[in-house]
């Protein structure tokens, strides 16, 4: 089997295609030397003729016959011919015959080659002259066989140059090419070059060293994600192999219904993370885009969370602020947020929660604002990062994993909207919502 054959480079392909056009250019500019000179060589031979024959019309009106001394050209043959087409004179004596035809200036084969020959009447004689097409043929031809030697050169030449330039201005991006592909998934922090002579290959770079910043800020989230995700899911698990391993080892104190209640509840805590991790994996992947819009009572939607909460012993929402909003999103994402909001609130505050929905101008407005220790302004960014408990002391099983705002904020910018925070005293989640009417 052959094998394939490698593509030509960019810097061939230019070279090559810069000497065939440079090469069809010259052909043609020779071609049209070549016939230029031909034609300006011949016009130049048929005026020596025409001169030829004035000088033996002259002859011929003086009464005398012409004379080799009438004659400016030892290469030229002259005939006198009577009116019966009798050749009278013949000049030099030895010269072949020149053929009969009509008047004027034509192209003929001689016995010593190709001529041009000029017929012309003279009183009742008729003067006809020829001469030998030699030296026009043999400047013509020296003319081709330069430009055959001269035409392939300069293509070449040329060739070579764009060959050399191209080589030159390609030279960064080769640079560029073999630094990328030294760059592995765990040396992401390296960049390439910048060149300061070229604009077009400085841009090129740039772009170059901004698509590495945005891979290595992806890889470094990535890798956080994986470890906090691992510590995460190894503390419950952990708990869980301490309780059992104590009851094996001290059977006689062990409570197997107690045991067993930790172990749910902690099973419990593990199937919410997991739920949560697949959420942001998909999220991530843009599985979650809002694939079907549709008009969704907010207000309905957050009576039905806040009744969920009360149905658990939770009594401190307050709901009076809520009005009827319609807007055009996932029902089970929208609820997903309010869910969310709800759980942070229920969890940081001391002793009241108030909610609020309102039509503003750009749709609609959610607050969930609670009297607990609130976000100091630093934090109020960091708290929409995944894992992120401004309490470090705290665990998942008693303040959460730290990833029920970063989906509420994900949840809210799918569906066009903003979810912010401010405070304290206490604090207030702001969502905007575009609304749901046309």
């Amino acid at each position: 089997m052959s094998r394939a054959r490698r593509p030509a480079t960019l810097r061939a392909r230019v070279a090559a295609l810069a000497a065939l056009a440079v090469l069809g250019v010259l052909t043609v500019a020779g071609t049209s030397l070549v016939l230029a000179q031909r034609a300006m060589l011949t016009e130049s031979l048929d005026e020596s003729l025409a001169q030829q024959s004035d000088a033996v019309a002259r002859a011929l009106r003086a009464g005398r016959s012409p004379t080799l001394d009438d004659l400016r050209s030892d290469d030229a043959i002259v005939e006198v011919r009577g009116p019966g087409g009798a050749v009278v004179t013949s000049l030099p004596a030895a010269a072949p015959r020149l053929p009969a035809g009509a008047s004027g200036v034509r192209t003929v084969d001689l016995a010593t080659g190709p001529a041009r020959l000029l017929a012309r009447p003279v009183g009742a004689d008729t003067v006809v002259v020829a001469a030998s097409l030699d030296d026009v043929e043999e400047s013509v031809a020296a003319l081709v066989r330069g430009l055959a030697v001269g035409v392939p050169l300069s293509a070449a030449v040329l060739a070579g140059i764009v060959w050399w330039a191209v080589g030159r201005a390609l030279a960064p991006v080769e640079d560029i090419r073999t630094r990328v592909d030294a760059i592995s998934a765990s040396r992401l922090d390296r960049r390439v070059p910048e060149p300061t002579t070229a604009e077009e290959m400085a841009r090129l770079a740039r772009t170059m060293n901004a698509m590495l910043a945005r891979l290595q800020h992806a890889a470094d989230r990535q890798r956080a994600f994986v470890a906090d995700a691992s510590h995460e899911l190894r503390s419950p698990l952990a708990r869980m192999r301490a309780e059992m391993e104590v009851d094996l080892a001290h059977p006689e104190t062990a409570d197997p219904a107690a045991t067993a209640a930790s172990v749910l509840a902690e099973t419990v805590t593990l199937q919410r993370l997991v739920d949560d991790l697949l959420l942001l994996a998909r999220g991530d992947a843009g599985a979650l885009e809002p694939g079907r819009r549709e008009p969704v009572d907010l207000d309905e939607v957050v009576q039905a969370r806040v009744a969920a909460f009360r149905s658990t012993g939770e009594h401190r929402i307050d709901v009076s602020g809520v009005q009827p909003v319609q807007v055009a999103g996932d029902p089970s994402q929208l609820q997903r947020v309010i869910a969310n909001l709800l759980d942070n609130a229920v969890r940081h505050a001391r002793n009241r929660i108030v909610v609020t929905l309102d039509e503003g101008a750009d749709g609609a407005e959610l607050t969930v604002a609670d009297d607990g220790p609130g976000v100091p302004p630093p934090d109020q960014g960091r708290i929409f990062e995944r894992f992120t408990r401004l309490d470090d002391a705290r665990s998942a099983r008693d303040g959460g994993a730290g990833l029920g705002l970063a989906i509420a904020r994900g949840i809210a910018e799918r569906h066009g909207g903003t979810l912010t925070v401010d405070g304290p005293p206490g604090a207030r989640f702001l969502l905007r919502l575009p609304s749901g009417r046309p």
